[in-house]
């Protein structure tokens, strides 16, 4: 594996409380994850049929989402038939021709033992539902052996889904197809790899040495592309990364440009980013029972300023 030290462009350092007024109106907290039950909160996708509605899961327990508002009180649990939680990971919302849907990313390996992994999706359900059935899912491995991944994004325009992995360094972006048979004598699928990302700030050699194997700065542990497909949010444990993409230019070249970076400070295990509606803003939350609803303006002047150099 190579060491390597990128400089995404970066703000300041600060959360909600930091009292840096520059860079306070950037971050906000909207809310508290009201459900207890949401103590690993791993995924966030902000709803299609509804914009003030976030979907969340859980990492572990019974195959359910959750539905919240932007203050973070629960409006609705789903569970959905004939999925099991083994390591949830991630969530994302889409469209394809008209019909909005939910993809749950069962994609967690801590240990990189399982041989394949699936991803769940169910047509986005009412608030008022209480189950929904599968309307496809796509088991996969990776043509390099298993690995531990806690990021998926879906660009349903081009019908893909995207996923990067956590633990190599650089992380690894794969390729799948989005649409799947509804098949058991079906094939597991292979994911596509199709290369480094190595824009996000990696460990130094001695970070490298030291590391238990997760919890570094540099681990990524949830992606979302905005709905317009023109730029994508990476969240590791260290920051927020903002990647502009030009219309012709491909997912992985997109990533691969220099981010605009901005560190979230102690906030906690934060595992969970989506875009609001629109995607002037996004919400971010982490592992914690009663966990801090976060919400990042994105719209202001220094994206407008920094996005040009970004690239």
């Amino acid at each position: 594996m190579r060491l390597l030290v990128c400089a995404p462009l970066l703000l300041v350092a600060c959360t909600a409380g930091d009292g840096n007024a520059e860079t306070q109106s950037l971050i906000s907290r909207v809310g508290t994850l009201e459900n207890p039950k949401l103590d690993e909160t791993s995924g966030l996708a902000h709803s299609k049929l509804d914009p003030g509605i976030l979907w969340v899961i859980n990492d572990g327990g019974p195959a359910v989402v959750y539905a919240i508002d932007h203050t973070g009180r629960e409006r609705g649990r789903v569970k959905i038939a004939d999925a099991k939680n083994k390591d949830w990971e991630d969530i994302a919302s889409f469209s394809v021709e008209g019909t909005a849907y939910l993809m749950v990313a069962d994609i967690g390996d801590n240990h990189s033992k399982r041989k394949d992994v699936s991803l769940y999706v169910i047509e986005e359900p009412a608030l008022d539902d209480r189950r929904a059935e599968l309307a496809w899912r796509i088991d996969f491995s990776y043509p390099d052996g298993p690995r531990d991944a806690e990021s998926l994004a879906v660009d349903s325009a081009g019908r893909r889904v995207f996923v990067l992995s956590k633990r190599e360094i650089p992380a690894v972006l794969y390729a799948l197809p989005l649409m799947s048979p509804m098949d058991d004598t079906e094939d597991t699928i292979i994911a596509t790899r199709l290369g480094e990302i190595d824009s996000l700030p990696q460990p130094s050699a001695r970070e490298s040495r030291n590391s238990k194997g997760s919890g570094g700065h540099w681990q990524p542990t949830a992606m979302d592309f905005s709905d317009a497909k023109d730029s994508a949010l990476i969240l590791t444990y260290g920051g927020v990364y903002y990647y502009s993409r030009d219309e012709q230019q491909s997912w992985h070249d997109a990533l691969n440009s220099r981010p605009l970076g901005l560190k979230l400070g102690k906030i906690g295990q934060a595992e969970s980013i989506a875009f609001a509606p629109g995607g002037d803003s996004a919400f971010v939350t982490v592992e914690k029972k009663h966990g801090p609803l976060l919400r990042i303006d994105l719209s202001g002047p220094w994206r407008q300023n920094n996005t040009a150099n970004s690239r």
